[in-house]
């Protein structure tokens, strides 16, 4: 076990956030934020989830999830899960914390940026959250919805209260040089920060005729952008998807891209299982999410597990280097509040 690993065993017990605990006041704030182990809330943005995006944003989640349409069918940006051509959402589109839980639902990305910004107006202190999109059809931009698009739509809502690919990256090469000189800021450095990454969806992954997924068409996004000196305008980092042993990033026939992403995303049990050296991304300061943790043998509820079996499983996948362990336990707040250290 490394130095660091073995710090980070010694701490856990002194700063896990118990259920009472504001997180931005326990002694987690100072860990890196890539030495931290928070809990995450799959498809956060569904009203069978959360009756307002408000309720989980106060749920204490380090991660919130948003799924993202952008085909020529229907208008714009759309949230939904299995509607591709409307929005079908909790979001409200407020301007005022005041209004985050009135209005009609069923925004568009902006009007749920929109709540994100008024409930951090309301909150400018907040921990710092994990915004997860999901492309379910990727990219479209001959419609007018490709990356640059995007950046300028988040950058419209939320702008000042972003953590940056370039903020990361400095005065760093590469994001792959930046994480591994240790360049996260801690958690408290982090207060009143949205991240965000993106990975590919089930549609786009499933349609034979989209040749150029989320992940790579962001990456080379990031990459122009950063060649150009312009690294700033990117708002989101790209995330590679799916668990495998190795160097995920070696199915990336473009080597330039691969030092391009520190953020990977895939399955809890695959992670588990035993196959896959997790310690690998920890010791580089890779951000690694661990979905569906409910999974992991043994499994146990997908969305109302006790407290002691969420918190074990919270437990179990921090030891294994998890920088988010994500799944649906949407009536635990207690337990989407802990922060442990990582590893």
């Amino acid at each position: 076990m490394s130095s660091s690993l073995a710090a980070a065993a010694l701490l856990a017990a002194a700063v896990a956030v118990p259920a009472h605990a504001d997180p931005r006041t326990s002694d987690a704030d100072t860990l890196s934020y890539a030495q931290s182990t928070g809990v995450g809330v799959h498809n956060a943005y569904a009203q069978s989830r959360y009756p307002y995006l408000a309720d989980a944003l106060d749920s204490g989640a380090a991660m919130l999830e948003l799924d993202v349409w952008t085909n020529g069918f229907g208008v714009g940006w759309r949230v939904a899960h299995n509607a591709p051509l409307w929005n079908e959402n909790n979001c409200v589109d407020a301007a005022t914390a005041a209004e985050l839980r009135t209005g009609s639902r069923n925004r568009d990305l902006a009007g749920c940026l929109a709540d994100l910004r008024a409930w951090h107006d309301a909150d400018p202190g907040h921990r710092p959250v994990l915004l997860k999109i999901e492309m379910k059809d990727g990219f479209n931009g001959t419609g007018g919805r490709g990356p640059a698009a995007f950046d300028a739509l988040v950058e419209r809502e939320l702008g000042d209260v972003l953590f940056r690919p370039a903020d990361l990256l400095g005065a760093h090469a590469t994001l792959d040089d930046a994480a591994r000189a240790g360049a996260w800021p801690t958690r408290e450095a982090l207060a009143g920060k949205f991240l965000i990454h993106l990975i590919p969806g089930t549609v786009e992954r499933g349609n034979p005729f989209d040749s150029l997924w989320t992940d790579v068409e962001y990456a080379r996004h990031l990459r122009a952008l950063a060649a150009a000196g312009t690294a700033e305008r990117a708002v989101a980092f790209p995330a590679v998807l799916r668990a495998e042993s190795g160097d995920p990033r070696a199915r990336y026939a473009d080597a330039g891209l691969r030092p391009w992403f520190v953020v990977f995303d895939g399955d809890a049990a695959a992670y588990a299982a035993g196959a896959i050296d997790t310690a690998w991304y920890a010791d580089r300061g890779y951000l690694l999410v661990m979905t569906d943790a409910h999974a992991v043998p043994p499994a146990v509820d997908a969305r109302n597990p006790t407290e002691a079996e969420a918190r074990e499983r919270v437990r179990e996948l921090a030891r294994a280097h998890a920088s988010v362990v994500s799944s649906d336990w949407t009536p635990l707040p207690q337990v989407l509040g802990t922060v442990l250290p990582r590893g």
